[in-house]
């Protein structure tokens, strides 16, 4: 499905799959993304959650901040979070590009759904998009991201999207009654458009 990014940038709603639209976050998404950090379910594979609803307020709110100042000023946002909706408004998850610190053309990816919406290949349509919006708007040169070896659901996403395993830090994370593996994937530029020529 082409995208239309230069919609997507100026505050519209487009289509992320024949039954799901996306946008840039905005001030009202924030309620549901609280309530969906607020599942146990959710935040197992979370290093930042749970945390107290100002902890999400102090994090989303400047982005939320930049992102209404970048629709104004008709540029991308800092960092583009977008906010997943079916046709009926419901929120089905989020998904981010941050750009990483001191490395330009640099980006990370991540996605977070409510458990409601797991299993249905929203997080892949999330990731592919934004793969796609990091190469062909905003000049990245790579996109890396990591999560726990026990989430499979995380890392077989980004598998489908054509990121590649690249490292492994052992025990890297506390769980309850045990450690877990950070586990790093990437891919670059030179490997997208690898793998977009074959499509």
């Amino acid at each position: 499905m082409p995208f239309n990014f230069n919609a997507l940038k100026s505050g519209q709603s487009i289509p992320l799959t024949t039954t799901l639209t996306i946008s840039l976050i905005k001030q009202a998404d924030l309620i549901d993304i609280i309530q969906m950090f607020d599942n146990p379910n959710v935040t197992q594979y979370l290093f930042f959650a749970p945390a107290p609803v100002e902890v999400y307020q102090g994090f989303f709110t400047p982005i939320i901040d930049n992102t209404q100042s970048a629709i104004d000023a008709e540029k991308w946002p800092d960092n583009p979070t977008i906010i997943i909706r079916d046709h009926n408004g419901r929120f089905m998850g989020m998904a981010g590009l941050p750009a990483v610190m001191f490395l330009e053309g640099n980006y990370e990816v991540g996605y977070q759904l409510p458990e409601y919406a797991w299993g249905q290949g929203i997080a892949s349509a999330a990731c592919q998009l934004l793969t796609h919006l990091a190469f062909t708007e905003l000049d990245a040169h790579k996109i890396t991201a990591d999560c726990y070896r026990s989430n499979i659901g995380s890392y077989k996403t980004m598998e489908k999207c054509g990121f590649v395993l690249e490292g492994t830090q052992q025990d890297y994370f506390k769980l309850s009654n045990k450690f877990d593996d950070r586990v790093f994937y990437g891919i670059t530029k030179t490997q997208f458009l690898t793998m977009s020529s074959c499509d």
